[in-house]
């Protein structure tokens, strides 16, 4: 009987699975959004039922579009965004909506973190930032703010883990989770730091179980299995975050493999095995390794979501147009506008900071902003400078990194979401001025996922196959001549955050106060 695998992702904005054979091949994709409640200033907030749900649409839609049998099912692999909190009672279900990685709420225990357990000792255990906002802050916001409802919480969990509770009844996390869930976790020991998390006042038995990305948790049980339309028995892996499933499935395995994934976040990862870490990003175990080797990853935090935002707010006439036609979305209509304005924008400059900002400005309290703007400018010129400021973001870590040593090869990778823009493609190429190319024919981060529940299952022997059936297409090289206009322009563009900081921390403050 030949052997299927089922990858599922969970992003900020939707959630995905896709079926492939044992050649690695995908036979079936399909593909949710979801709402993002932003209720308060700096909240984000997913329902947390509604996952189990999307999980029974997709893979039973996969199941009906590749005519699979659930019997032929060999394995499942899953991954979300980090950092994620769902909240569970004793019962299993969700307390509260669960938090996604654009929440930023947390403000004053990432300060109590930093006046009483300080920012050295952090880094020093958990290779992060406190500034990226882990998982651990968001706990300790809820002890704080409804604690009638912390009572209640029997584990604590991410997106993904909630998704294998609900498949398998156990409570497991992956390695590759651990860095984003921050301050006590320890990333070289991989386990959580008692003293530190006594000190926080936080119970140990908050959290999940912790193992290799590719180690089988638990199997689809008999109730899990009829929710789905599967069968019960199906080995459910740890999984591992989405960034590097999306790194995975574009064939990123060799330390300095660089790769961006362009979804919701702006997302850049560096394979390496080292365990000296910089600060500059967040640091975090790999997939095909994950007792051995990290990833250095660069987030933006809104990267392909400004383009959701420009399209949910000031696009409903490219949505409409859309619908009446059948070779093109609202993404590609938007694209077509942007290509008309020249590299540039014409003078508009664009900070992408919609949900603050993290690596390397880790600043919470950071806005977008759009300078230089006048009446030449156009929606085509708004659409473009938002993708040059993504680039400009992308470009900012992505020279610190090669300063503090970090091995980079080239080309660089372009994967998913707003990958699939060819304009997107080339002003990040020049920005850069790195070659790059386009991972051909895959669907993001459930193929990763897919190939690594292959591995756990036994079906390949390792994570060779992601490289081998990788096809890389639409070669760019750089255009000097861009690349040194943009450097005139990424000068203005890092300049002017300098120039913003004390006003995005103030507005902030005269926000807060008025808050209802």
């Amino acid at each position: 009987m030949k052997s299927y695998m089922i990858g599922l992702d969970y992003g900020t904005g939707g959630g995905k699975a896709c079926i492939i054979d044992e050649n690695a091949d995908v036979l079936a994709y399909s593909f949710r959004e979801y709402l993002i409640y932003t209720d308060k200033p700096g909240w984000s907030e997913h329902d947390a039922d509604y996952y189990w749900t999307l999980a029974q649409d997709v893979i039973k839609e996969c199941l009906e579009k590749s005519k699979i049998a659930p019997e032929q099912i060999r394995g499942i692999g899953i991954s979300s965004a980090q950092p994620c909190l769902v909240m569970i009672d004793r019962e299993g279900n969700p307390i509260n909506r669960a938090y996604n990685l654009m929440d930023r709420r947390a403000v004053s225990q990432v300060e109590w973190l930093r006046e009483h357990v300080g920012v050295d000792k952090i880094f020093e255990i958990n290779g992060n930032r406190i500034e990226d906002y882990p998982t651990m802050v968001n706990l300790m916001w809820e002890k704080e703010n409804r604690p009638e409802d912390y009572k209640r919480i029997w584990k604590t969990i991410t997106i993904d883990g909630f998704v294998r509770f609900k498949m398998t009844g156990e409570t497991a996390m992956s390695y590759s989770h651990g860095g984003f869930w921050g301050v006590a976790y320890d990333i070289r020991k991989k386990e959580f730091n008692k003293e530190l998390m006594d000190k926080l006042g936080i119970d140990m038995e908050l959290m999940p179980k912790l193992y290799p990305c590719e180690e089988i948790i638990g199997k689809v049980t008999e109730e899990a299995s009829r929710e789905l339309g599967l069968v019960p028995g199906i080995p459910v892996c740890a999984g591992q975050v989405d960034c590097n499933a999306g790194f995975v499935g574009g064939g990123a395995i060799m330390p300095g493999d660089v790769q961006i994934n362009l979804g919701t976040c702006g997302v850049m990862g560096v394979v390496n095995d080292s365990r000296e870490f910089t600060d500059l990003v967040c640091n975090d175990a790999y997939t095909t390794n994950s007792c051995n080797d990290f990833i250095s990853i660069a987030v933006v935090l809104t990267g392909g979501q400004v383009l959701r935002y420009l399209r949910d707010n000031f696009c409903q006439m490219e949505q409409e147009t859309a619908k009446l036609m059948s070779d093109m979305d609202v993404y590609d209509i938007m694209n077509k506008e942007a290509e008309k304005v020249p590299a540039g924008s014409e003078g508009l400059i664009v900070l992408p900071y919609l949900a603050g900002e993290r690596t390397v400005l880790w600043d919470a309290k950071a806005r977008g902003t759009i300078f230089g703007l006048s009446t030449r400018h156009t929606k085509g010129h708004l659409i473009r400078a938002f993708m040059e400021g993504v680039a400009y973001a992308l470009y900012d870590n992505y020279r610190l990194m090669l300063e503090k040593g970090i091995k980079a090869n080239a080309p660089i990778i372009l994967n998913e979401g707003g990958a699939k823009s060819r304009l997107w493609r080339r002003i990040i190429t020049d920005v850069f001025n790195v070659p790059t190319a386009f991972v051909e024919n895959r669907v993001g981060a459930p193929y990763g996922d897919a190939i690594l529940a292959g591995v756990s299952a036994g079906v390949w022997k390792d994570f060779s196959i992601a490289k081998e059936k990788v096809n890389y297409i639409d070669y760019m090289e750089p255009d000097k001549k861009a690349h040194e206009m943009y450097m005139e322009y990424f000068k203005i563009y890092h300049r002017l955050y300098g120039h913003l900081k004390e006003d995005f921390s103030d507005l902030y403050e005269i926000v807060k106060r008025y808050e209802k």
